[in-house]
């Protein structure tokens, strides 16, 4: 499909997903910038214009949003742990500061990066769709500032601001910052919560960067899309702990076997919060409610709306990511690291 060149800005351009719509787009031939807190010598190295700053301030964003045609809003502060301040200002008053900048500049589409744990309420969710609504209660933060931030775009579009909800589950691919490095780093730790029997959707990094940009073309073509929630993944559920020791196995690790019930993981959760709040620790606990319950429950979801609306389907299927994502950890030399 041939696209008239356009001025996009990407936020969170030098991330895991970010990084991988910012080549895409150039592919395309479009002008791209990039908002973040660093800089990326990697953007560099692509001459991708770079403004670094705060995504909670308004200002910064205006400035990073002014001149620009299109809007992809990636950045996000992900995890399960941390004051609920810094998560509310990166994802609920960051995108209220994108939103706002949209408008007042007249920028003709927002692609917004949301999560599928928006409407987590910590069951088993198989094959669902986009009309599951959000629970009444959340465990972790960032879940439940993602949803307000979703909630905040879809009123927007209500008010006349071109934009469509992207929901990717389980990102994974080379340069993966995120799932990959937590994955690793407790290898040897790591126990398969329940009978290990539990499905989750995944998707690679360069078919979900793909969705993005297909969300964004389809939206020029047809602006009554606008509103609309997408989920994205690999339309393959694959067994959770087959896939987290297919990552290790690519990674040059052993695989797990061990296994926990599901409720001493909750239970073990609950108390290691409680513990962890008391003595205001910063860093992250071994386990928690909603690492628990994602970890041992099956989560799924009806991509069909994708593939009829924006013609999506993965290109590069689990076993060609699997096997390019092992190459990468030979080049990088993560095999002998990790057994070190």
């Amino acid at each position: 499909m041939k696209t008239e060149q356009e001025k996009i800005l990407v936020t969170g351009g030098g991330g895991f997903l970010g990084h991988a719509i910012v080549k895409q787009l150039i592919k395309k031939g479009h002008s791209v910038r990039s908002f973040s807190r660093s800089r990326y010598p990697a953007l560099d190295s692509m001459d991708i214009e770079q403004i670094q700053g705060d995504i909670g301030d308004k200002d910064t964003v205006q400035e990073a949003c002014r001149g620009m045609n299109a809007v992809f809003h990636v950045a996000a502060k992900p995890g399960v742990w941390g004051p609920y301040s810094e998560f509310y200002r990166t994802n609920v008053t960051g995108t209220q500061n994108i939103i706002t900048a949209c408008k007042q500049y007249g920028i003709s589409r927002l692609i917004y990066t949301s999560s599928p744990s928006v409407i987590f309420d910590g069951k088993d969710m198989e094959g669902v769709d986009e009309s599951v609504p959000y629970p009444d209660k959340y465990h972790a933060h960032y879940p439940k500032t993602k949803a307000m931030a979703e909630q905040s775009v879809l009123k927007a579009t209500l008010n006349g601001l071109p934009a469509i909800v992207i929901r990717p589950h389980i990102i994974w691919g080379p340069g993966d910052n995120h799932l990959i490095p937590r994955i690793i780093a407790r290898a040897k730790k790591l126990k398969i919560i329940g009978n290990g029997q539990n499905r989750v959707d995944t998707i690679y990094v360069d078919n979900a960067a793909e969705a993005h940009i297909l969300a964004f073309e389809k939206l020029a073509e047809k602006p009554e899309l606008s509103g609309n929630i997408y989920f994205i993944s690999q339309d393959q559920p694959v067994l959770l702990w087959k896939m987290i020791n297919s990552i290790l196995a690519a990674a040059g690790l052993k695989p797990v076997k061990r296994s926990v019930p599901k409720g001493a993981a909750f239970l073990a959760g609950a108390v290691l919060e409680l513990i962890y709040k008391a003595v205001n620790a910063r860093n992250e606990p071994m386990m928690t409610r909603f690492v628990a319950r994602e970890l041992g429950t099956s989560h799924w979801f009806n991509i069909d709306a994708a593939k009829k609306d924006l013609n999506y389907s993965p290109r590069i299927s689990i076993e060609e990511g699997l096997k390019i994502l092992e190459e990468w950890f030979k080049n990088k030399g993560v095999h002998s690291n990790c057994q070190k």
